[in-house]
């Protein structure tokens, strides 16, 4: 598990066009410099006092911790300045072919850039209703972003979106596929096979307001 969390956290970089991530004694650590999300610190091995010693020096707004715990466990190592973000997973599945089909009115583009490929599907009328990208690391692809859009969602768009990524990940000769996925996400992934391997639970510092 500990060698697919690297490459999820690799291929998130490869996806987002992030710096790539620096090795800590408690996993790895990318600054991302964005407002919402300036570092971004994935633990990976590290014991609970070697955890707390990360979050106690942790002066940066906006800074997020990551780690593949249970929110109950990870909780006791968070002030009062710290938000939780919403749970997830990691969850991974061995890629296989599938036949697309995107539903009568809607479009599906695909287009690969620096080890990133993008998927969007069209509305009739030229509007994005759904998306999501893969970044490739090694012989995994990343799965990033996937967005159905609300009105155009129970449509199916999401497994369109899904499909498309993972015959481009295929052709692109990637075995396995990993994300992060959201409790909404999981029912879809997992209708296409994909599996839990671990909680994926975050904090953030002072998140910065929208």
């Amino acid at each position: 598990m500990l060698e697919l969390a690297r490459s999820w956290v690799d291929g998130w970089t490869v996806s987002r066009r992030a710096p790539k991530p620096v090795a800590m004694p408690w996993g790895l650590s990318i600054q991302v410099g964005l407002p919402a999300q300036a570092v971004r610190h994935v633990l990976l091995d590290a014991d609970v006092e070697t955890a707390r010693g990360l979050v106690g020096a942790i002066t940066e707004q906006a800074t997020w911790i990551k780690a593949f715990l249970e929110p109950d466990v990870m909780q006791p190592w968070f002030s009062p300045a710290w938000e939780p973000t919403d749970p997830g997973f990691l969850m991974a599945v061995d890629l296989r072919p599938s036949v697309v089909r995107a539903p009568d009115g809607y479009t599906a583009t695909a287009e690969t850039a620096d080890d990133v490929t993008f998927v969007r599907i069209l509305a009739a009328d030229g509007k994005l209703a759904g998306r999501g990208q893969i970044g490739l690391t090694a012989d995994v692809y990343v799965f990033d972003q996937i967005v159905t859009e609300e009105a155009h969602q129970r449509l199916g768009l999401g497994t369109v979106v899904m499909g498309t990524l993972t015959n481009a990940a295929i052709e692109n000769g990637a075995a396995t596929g990993i994300l992060g996925a959201t409790v909404q996400g999981r029912a879809l992934y997992e209708t296409r096979d994909w599996k839990v391997l671990a909680p994926l639970t975050g904090f953030i510092y002072k998140p910065v307001a929208p």
